[in-house]
């Protein structure tokens, strides 16, 4: 069995189920609780904890019912959208599971409270895992809800510091949609029509296009190229802060 399980649900959201040693595990963003019940029996699992993103409804919507049929905790960034939330985590709160050490990361932006959160390496896994919720998405990131584009912009330099080969775990699967926008920004740029040409044939054999990699989310990622001469020559606007390139991509991804 893989240590991350990832789950579709509601369309387009995608649930993650990580085991942490023999028996135990934790879920990210379990938007309903009835796949996630299922994943646990089939592979014999004990939930301990579910760690929140934000608090949307379709990130939290089976988070209560998980807790009162598992007895787990629920962690997240927040308090006051949800009375079962055990622990309120600030930026830089290590939380241990077994030999894992998940490192909170706040990232502001789609909501003023959403937060990531970064499984470093250890002696079970190589690579660092970092769940993302709507912060970063693959080939794309969140819409602005509660905050104006120099957060967000800030919260997408925060992740981008982490190493290249960091796994990327988001909270949609919009990944065609996002490269499909991407190239029509920058039409001639191949690597992105590499990319989408590639996560076009993921899709067609049916299976997720996350993870994703930090390394790979700087080189094609729109959002995370805001600082790009490239880029900003595409969008006309080869002298402006990055941060402008980037809320002018956000504008134009929100009417794509």
């Amino acid at each position: 069995m893989d240590a991350v399980i990832t789950i579709p649900a509601l369309g387009d959201n995608v649930i993650y189920v990580v085991r942490y040693d023999a028996k135990d595990s934790f879920v990210v963003d379990p938007g309903e609780a009835s796949a996630v019940l299922g994943i646990l029996k089939k592979h014999g699992l004990a939930l301990t904890t579910i760690l929140l993103t934000h608090h949307h409804g379709d990130h939290v919507g089976g988070a209560s019912e998980l807790k009162r049929k598992t007895g787990c905790e629920i962690i997240a960034g927040y308090k006051g959208h949800s009375r079962d939330v055990n622990k309120v985590v600030e930026d830089g709160r290590i939380l241990s599971m077994g030999e894992a050490k998940i490192k909170v990361l706040a990232t502001p932006g789609h909501t003023r409270s959403s937060v990531c959160y970064y499984m470093q390496p250890c002696d079970t896994i190589s690579k660092g895992m970092l769940w993302t919720g709507d912060t970063l998405f693959v080939g794309g990131c969140g819409r602005l809800f509660e905050c104006d584009p120099q957060t967000m912009w800030d919260s997408l330099l925060k992740l981008a510091l982490l190493p290249d080969d960091t796994l990327v775990y988001c909270g949609h699967d919009y990944t065609v949609d996002n490269y499909e926008f991407a190239l029509s920004i920058e039409p001639d740029n191949q690597a992105v029509r590499q990319r989408l040409d590639d996560v076009r044939q993921v899709q067609r054999r049916g299976r997720q296009t996350v993870p994703s990699s930090i390394l790979q989310e700087k080189a094609t990622n729109p959002f995370l190229r805001a600082d790009s001469p490239e880029l900003k020559s595409a969008l006309g606007m080869r002298n402006a802060p990055a941060v402008e390139v980037f809320a002018e991509l956000r504008r134009r991804k929100d009417r794509f």
